[in-house]
């Protein structure tokens, strides 16, 4: 493309205005570079759009052609805009989610909910345990359990196992049966002190 949008924002601007100066003060450029813009628009056409003379400006034939293409261009440039603009502010279209067994289990009862607040979605949910081709099966959004191969990818983890968590040769069960014993350990202790004090403040017997 010989042209950009700025050049033909500035070329429909000054015809609608008909005048480079109320252009430039519209736009905060210099009049001569509203005219450097506008004469290289019509090198780079190969064609005089507009005959300039110290009292106006007159559309060449070439002008008027090219003017209601250029119109054409950037009101379809508006209307892209806005339409992206509606799209952030409102999803619609298809979502195309795939994850593991356990996890769709537990997103299945709130499809309704979903459903109810974004109406323009269509969801579809389907279950893999393998790694699949997110390009050629069209997918998403992809959730896996376990750690990230390599890949090119954009993800995100939802939780990140403590170095503690890591270590081999603990499962998850002992580490919380140690985790519950340590803690049920501390407690009672405190209690001891703390019934000891009691005892010992009020003269009473203690035993242990």
């Amino acid at each position: 493309m010989k042209t950009n949008t700025d050049e033909l924002l500035i070329f429909v601007t000054v015809i609608d205005s008909g005048s480079m100066t109320a252009v430039a003060e519209a736009l905060q450029q210099t009049v001569s570079g509203v005219s450097r813009t506008l004469t290289r628009l019509e090198r780079k056409l190969d064609a005089t759009l507009v005959r300039r003379t110290t009292r106006r400006l007159q559309l060449t034939d070439e002008g008027e052609l090219f003017l209601a293409r250029a119109r054409a261009i950037l009101a379809a440039m508006e209307d892209a805009e806005e339409a992206m603009a509606r799209h952030r502010e409102r999803p619609a279209g298809r979502l195309r989610v795939d994850a593991a067994s356990p996890f769709v289990l537990r997103v299945v009862p709130h499809v309704n909910a979903f459903a109810a607040l974004y109406p323009e979605i269509t969801l579809e949910l389907t279950s893999n345990e393998r790694i699949v081709d997110l390009l050629e099966q069209r997918v998403d959004i992809a959730i896996r359990i376990g750690a990230l191969q390599d890949s090119t990818l954009h993800a995100r983890a939802r939780h990140q196992p403590s170095a503690r968590a890591r270590k081999p040769g603990l499962s998850c069960g002992t580490r919380r049966a140690a985790r519950y014993r340590r803690t049920h350990a501390r407690t009672a202790e405190r209690f001891h002190r703390a019934r000891k004090s009691q005892t010992l403040a009020t003269g009473a017997p203690h035993r242990s």
